[in-house]
């Protein structure tokens, strides 16, 4: 059986790139970091993988604001193939700096209107937040839906989670914040919100547990598709139990953060 191809998209300042692919290789998948000037020189070959991931790091040292040149320049140099890559439902994941890079460019929240229209701003802190979290896995009921046909989880990739797990942070500019209430209330309704922080019983979170200020505890999003997955949590540094300082898992061995690259390699076969 041909293996699920992973394209891991890298530039100047990315740093959980070789760890990113770590953890798609560890679900089987074949993963292979490829840096943005060879895809820019190649745009056709991003049609060669069925995944698509940006991952954490600097990218250009977040100048200007963290992962606004990075978005620029895939929108204005490989923009129409991004998106046709998502809108095809190709699954694509941003990480940290890769979240800020699919909101900035507007992959995230809506791909077909592929228009900035949140943003991810500074912490509350005002300073970087570097620990581990709570998440709180949304899900359609917590939103009324009680229809037993309509999917529990729309975003493939936090499928088979619980309703809390834990993932580590690392970062200055975490606060997700929409143009709108309208907006907000749209991502809540569409169940586009895929995690929000929380204390260890799922309740809202005080400092450092909320480690920016997001808006509604926000810490990851979806498209409204659920292919394109957005989330500043870290889930490639927590893919093995030892990754953890309580060696938590749920299987003995591995981590949470496996979970979510599995489902991806998983929905691809």
């Amino acid at each position: 059986m041909k293996k699920v191809k992973v394209l891991i998209l890298r530039t100047a300042g990315t740093n959980c790139d070789y760890e990113t692919q770590a953890a798609f290789e560890l679900c089987g998948a074949f993963a292979e970091r490829v840096h943005i000037n060879a895809l820019i020189e190649n745009k056709n070959k991003i049609f060669e993988y069925d995944i698509l991931a940006f991952p954490g790091g600097f990218s250009y040292g977040d100048d200007i604001a963290s992962g606004k040149i990075l978005a620029n320049e895939i929108k204005n140099k490989l923009g129409d193939k991004v998106k046709k890559f998502a809108l095809s439902g190709r699954p694509i994941i941003g990480i940290c700096n890769g979240f800020q890079v699919l909101v900035k460019m507007g992959l995230l929240p809506d791909s077909k209107l592929f228009k900035q229209v949140s943003t991810l701003s500074y912490n509350d802190s005002d300073k970087f937040e570097c620990r581990w979290v709570y998440l709180k896995t949304v899900r359609n009921e917590e939103l009324g839906v009680r229809n037993l046909n309509t999917a529990e989880i729309k975003c493939l990739w936090s499928r088979n989670l619980p309703d809390i797990i834990t993932l580590p942070v690392a970062h200055g500019e975490g606060k997700f914040i929409p143009e709108s209430k309208s907006l907000l209330e749209s991502l809540n309704k569409s169940n586009q919100i895929v995690f929000r922080y929380c204390d260890k019983n799922g309740l809202q979170p005080q400092y450092p547990l909320d480690p920016n200020g997001s808006m509604r505890q926000i810490a990851g999003i979806s498209n409204d598709k659920g292919n394109v997955f957005g989330l500043m949590p870290h889930p490639e540094r927590y893919v093995y139990a030892l990754q953890h300082p309580s060696r938590e898992s749920f299987n003995g061995e591995h981590g949470w953060g496996k979970v979510i690259f599995q489902n991806a390699v998983d929905y691809v076969k």
